[in-house]
C-alpha cells in the first residue's frame, strides 16, 4: 500500500503506533515496525539514559523504521534530543509545545518531524514551522488531550482544508473500519494508541490492560482541564477528583491531589484505584490482549475488506 505516509516513513502500511507514556517501550515499537507499521518509543516517561537504552534495543530488534515521541514540555528536552540525534533516530513526533522551537534543529540533523495537534490553528502553525506531517488528534483520544474538545470526525476534514503536507488522524481509531473512515475524511494515515496498550508487547501493567479490555462506552472522561486535559477510566482517583470539583477546588488543590507519578502508579504499576488510567473512548471496542503484529494485521485486513465492499 503506497501513499504519502508510507513514502514519507518508508513503511508498508500508513499505520502509526502512538508514543504513549508508560506503554510504548522498545518491545512494542519494534513489534509494530516489524509488522509493517511505524513503531514509536514514548520518551515522555523515560529519563534520558533510559530512552537511550530503548533506542539501542529497538535498533537490534528491527531493521525497519521507527520513531520517538517527545513531549516538549519536559525539562530535560535538550538532553533527550541530543540522545536522539546521537543514536541516529530518523523520525521524531513532537507534542505539547511550540513546533517552531525544535523543528529546525531536528531537520538540520536529517530527522523527519511530525507534530501532534488538536486544532486547525495549531496544524497550520506546525506546517508553517516546517514539519513534514501533522497528527490531528480528536477529543476521543486517551491521555493528554486538547482543550478544544473537537472530535476526530470534525477535526480531520477541517485540518485537511488548510494543509498541503501529509495528515495523520488520531483519536477514537482502533479498527480497520475506523482507519478507512479517517482516510475517507482526508487523512493520509492513522495513529493508534489505545489498541496497542492491550498488546502483548506493551509495557503497561497487566492489571491496566485487563481494565481496558473490561471498559465500556461511558467509562472514560476528560478531566483536569485546568492543568492538562486528560482522558481517564473512572476509578477511585477519578471519583476523588470529581469530589474536589464539586467543592470548587483551586488549581493548587488539584495539583496537590494529582501529585507526582500518578500515571506511572496506574498504568505501569497496576494500581487501579489510586492510579491515573489514561485510555481513549475507543476502549469499548477493545476486547482482548494479543500480539502487536496480530493487531496490525487485523486492522489492515479489515481496512482492505471494507474498502473493497464500497468499490
Amino acid at each position: 500500500m503506497k501513499n504519502r505516509i508510507t513514502e514519507l516513513f518508508h513503511i508498508e502500511y500508513p499505520l502509526i503506533q502512538a508514543g504513549m507514556v508508560w506503554n510504548s517501550g522498545w518491545k512494542l515499537a519494534s513489534a509494530v515496525s516489524n509488522a509493517g507499521g511505524l513503531g514509536i518509543i514514548g520518551a515522555g516517561s523515560m529519563y534520558p539514559e533510559v530512552l537511550k537504552e530503548h533506542i539501542q534495543k529497538c535498533k537490534k530488534a528491527t531493521n525497519k523504521p521507527f520513531g520517538v515521541n517527545v513531549p516538549m514540555l519536559y525539562p530535560n528536552i535538550e538532553e533527550i534530543l541530543k540522545i536522539i540525534v546521537e543514536q541516529g533516530v530518523k523520525i521524531v513526533f513532537t507534542s505539547a509545545g511550540n513546533p517552531k522551537t525544535w523543528t529546525p534543529f531536528l531537520k538540520e540533523n536529517g530527522i523527519t518531524v511530525v507534530h501532534v495537534v488538536s486544532s486547525v490553528k495549531f496544524a497550520v502553525k506546525s506546517q508553517e514551522a516546517g514539519v513534514d506531517a501533522v497528527v490531528a488528534e480528536g477529543f476521543e483520544a486517551g491521555g493528554h488531550n486538547g482543550r478544544e474538545e473537537t472530535t476526530t470526525f470534525t477535526l480531520i476534514p477541517m485540518v485537511k482544508e488548510k494543509l498541503t503536507i501529509p495528515l495523520i488522524a488520531a483519536g477514537g481509531i482502533a479498527t480497520g473500519r475506523g482507519m478507512l473512515a479517517a482516510m475517507v475524511l482526508g487523512a493520509d494515515g492513522v495513529q493508534i494508541g489505545s489498541r496497542f496498550v492491550t498488546s502483548t508487547e506493551s509495557s503497561a501493567h497487566i492489571n491496566f490492560k485487563e481494565e481496558v479490555v473490561k471498559a465500556q462506552d461511558g467509562d472514560t472522561h476528560l478531566t483536569l482541564k485546568e492543568l492538562a486535559p486528560t482522558r481517564l477510566i473512572k476509578n477511585k482517583f477519578y471519583t476523588e477528583l470529581q469530589e474536589l470539583y464539586q467543592q470548587k477546588a483551586s488549581v493548587e488543590q488539584l495539583k496537590s491531589k494529582l501529585g507526582r507519578g500518578r500515571a506511572k502508579l496506574g498504568m505501569f504499576e497496576g494500581d487501579l484505584e489510586n492510579g491515573e488510567l489514561e485510555i481513549g473512548q475507543i476502549a469499548g471496542l477493545i476486547h482482548e490482549i494479543k500480539p502487536a503484529a496480530e493487531i496490525v494485521q487485523e486492522i489492515m485486513n479489515e481496512y482492505q475488506e471494507v474498502k473493497k465492499s464500497f468499490c
